[in-house]
C-alpha cells in the first residue's frame, strides 16, 4: 500500500459507492423480483435507474466544477 492518503481515500470512497449501488440494485431489485414477480422487478429496475439519473447529473456537475476551480490539473 502506498502512503498517499488522498489516493487511498478516493479509492475507498469509490469502492463504497460501487458496493452501495450493487446492494441497492442487486438486493433491492432481487427482492422486488422474487416477492412480486417479473413485471414488478422490471418496474423497480426502471425506477431505480430513473432515480440514479439526477444523482449522476449532480455528481458530474460537482466534478466539472472541481476541475474548473482547480484549473484543470
Amino acid at each position: 500500500m502506498s502512503k498517499d492518503l488522498r489516493q487511498y481515500t478516493r479509492q475507498t470512497n469509490r469502492r463504497l459507492m460501487i458496493g452501495f449501488l450493487g446492494l441497492v440494485f442487486l438486493v433491492g431489485g432481487g427482492l422486488i423480483f422474487f416477492l412480486y414477480g417479473r413485471g414488478a422487478g422490471i418496474t423497480g429496475l426502471v425506477c431505480l435507474l430513473g432515480a440514479l439519473v439526477p444523482v449522476l447529473l449532480v455528481v458530474l456537475l460537482l466534478w466539472l466544477l472541481d476541475r474548473v476551480v482547480k484549473g484543470g490539473e
